[in-house]
């Protein structure tokens, strides 16, 4: 089924697990509507360069926007007073300890400029079966034995596709990132996937690539090592 966005044609997903290929998307990047939340749906998701996005109590936006923002691990950027931070006994990381505490801080974290959230209690459990499953993996980091930051996110094996980080200290949220980009470069993953752009993303050394080139990374038809 189609329906109408800005006088462009958009899919209207049921009940069968399947997604319409990326370049149908709009302009903004929309490309499907409805569907479920279920572990299953979301995998095939990542794995079809397709993200959700929206806000509580609204219908589930699937999103593949042109272009992509993404990092490749060897362009990460790291400020002097970071890496004096990374070098110091300042924090602890973990992984995948608590990955439930922490999609529940990415959730009750107020964000600038948006109402509510869009990681639901249908989201996180789908998001835990993932990581039950091993595709959804949490980086944690602690202060005194305080969970003060972390991060989560989807791995594919060669893509880190990120989906939501939490801080409550300062450079928390980027001492996790920085070890999680460390950690593919050092495993060759082709990239994390941002998703869309922010200055913050953007002076840790992320940038924008067209749609076609990170569905090519994505389907392995693009080798970049």
């Amino acid at each position: 089924m189609e329906f109408k966005g800005k006088g462009i044609p958009l899919h209207f997903l049921g009940d069968r697990l399947e997604f319409p290929p990326v370049e149908q998307a709009n302009e903004e990047g929309l490309l499907a509507v409805g569907g479920d939340l279920s572990a299953e749906r979301l995998l095939l998701a990542y794995q079809s360069g397709i993200f959700p996005w929206f806000n509580e109590d609204a219908l589930i936006l699937w999103w593949a926007p042109d272009p992509r923002m993404v990092l490749f691990p060897e362009k990460l950027k790291i400020s002097k007073s970071m890496k004096k931070i990374m070098d110091s006994q300042t924090f602890r990381l973990t992984k995948n300890q608590c990955f439930g505490k922490v999609i529940d801080q990415c959730a009750a974290l107020p964000r600038k400029d948006q109402q509510g959230t869009w990681i639901t209690p249908n989201m996180k459990r789908a998001y835990v079966a993932l990581h039950e499953k091993g595709f959804a993996k949490s980086y944690e980091v602690w202060q005194d034995n305080t969970l003060v930051g972390g991060l989560y996110g989807i791995d594919l094996g060669h893509i880190f596709c990120g989906e939501s980080m939490f801080s409550t200290v300062s450079n928390a949220s980027k001492f996790a990132f920085i070890h999680l980009v460390k950690e593919c470069e050092q495993q060759h993953y082709q990239l994390i996937d941002c998703q869309i752009y922010t200055k913050h993303l953007e002076s840790l050394g992320a940038q924008e690539i067209p749609r076609n080139a990170f569905m090519q990374l994505l389907e392995g038809k693009m080798d970049r090592t």
